[in-house]
């Protein structure tokens, strides 16, 4: 198999875009995909500060290093859970990404901030990827709101906002069906969360980690067996396995006709008030929900 640009032996074959490119032109077109989607929303302009959140995996660490290469002045942000198995590991890969790529990099260490994952899981009766997700986002604003960053990036690929997608729709939960998205813009007490990788799969971004030789942290978290999410995915993957390119044209429709119409027609979320301990926004008359849950461990 030829590649389509240069004519030169292929090494990734895309059927969702039904061509083949060899290694340095693959660099290009994930380069060119990645620039599509942040001009195509205008997530962030050269001249602002952007963090980039980074767990250790292809995809967050794939998106630090393509921003970096072009020119965007990023930082990296790294949360420790604390979880003893895989927490040590998924730290120093990042610690290792920045210091080879030159690339500044925070840490939020959560046992430090009296909420390691270990110990909610022990004290908390809800499932612990919910409280897990809540801790994170949390720190994620925060942390970027703190430092005085722009816009706060996660390495969300396409794979993951398909299947965000399909679980909102099936769940018909307007609230989060009229905010998704690749751009979700400031608001008091909130930093710009923005997903550059949004029109890439994961195929795609693990040949681009694959290519640039980044060392990745693979192992799964040991708390997350029974979470629906995969099982979401995989079926969106055998979708496009029978149907290459459905996953996008799925999205983009949303994105032109669905967000829009949920937006417009959805009434809003109750009003929030600044947490009486940490000043964090919340729905609650009191404390938010890591306040909460800090006081819960505690106690």
């Amino acid at each position: 198999m030829k590649c389509r640009i240069c004519k030169e032996e292929a090494v990734v074959a895309l059927q969702s875009h039904n061509t083949a490119f060899c290694a340095q032109c693959f660099l290009n077109f994930f380069t060119h995909q990645v620039s599509r989607g942040i001009a195509m929303f205008d997530l962030f302009q050269a001249h602002e500060r952007i963090l980039v959140a980074l767990s250790g995996g292809k995809d967050s660490l794939a998106l630090c290093l393509v921003l970096k290469e072009l020119d965007y002045k990023i930082a990296g942000l790294h949360l420790d859970l604390g979880i003893p198995s895989s927490s040590p590991k998924a730290r120093a890969c990042v610690e290792g990404f920045c210091a080879k790529h030159s690339i500044p990099l925070h840490i939020v260490d959560f046992v430090a901030e009296g909420v390691g994952i270990k110990e909610v899981k022990a004290k908390l009766r809800r499932p612990i990827c919910s409280a897990c997700g809540t801790l994170k986002r949390y720190y994620f604003n925060k942390t970027a709101l703190d430092l005085g960053f722009d816009a706060l990036a996660t390495g969300h690929n396409l794979d993951d906002e398909v299947s965000r997608l399909f679980s909102n729709t099936l769940r018909w939960d307007e609230s989060y069906l009229s905010k998704q998205g690749p751009y979700l813009p400031a608001s008091p007490g909130f930093v710009r969360k923005v997903k550059p990788l949004w029109r890439v799969s994961e195929f795609v971004t693990a040949n681009y980690a694959f290519l640039k030789d980044i060392d990745i942290h693979t192992a799964p978290c040991p708390y997350s067996q029974g979470a629906s999410f995969p099982v979401l995915k995989n079926l969106m993957h055998n979708l496009e396995l029978a149907m290459p390119g459905r996953k996008l044209d799925f999205y983009q429709g949303f994105l032109k006709r669905g967000r829009p119409y949920f937006a417009a027609n959805t009434q809003p979320e109750n009003t929030l008030k600044p947490c009486q301990k940490c000043g964090y926004p919340t729905a609650a008359e009191d404390l938010c929900s890591v306040c909460r849950i800090k006081e819960l461990l505690a106690s």
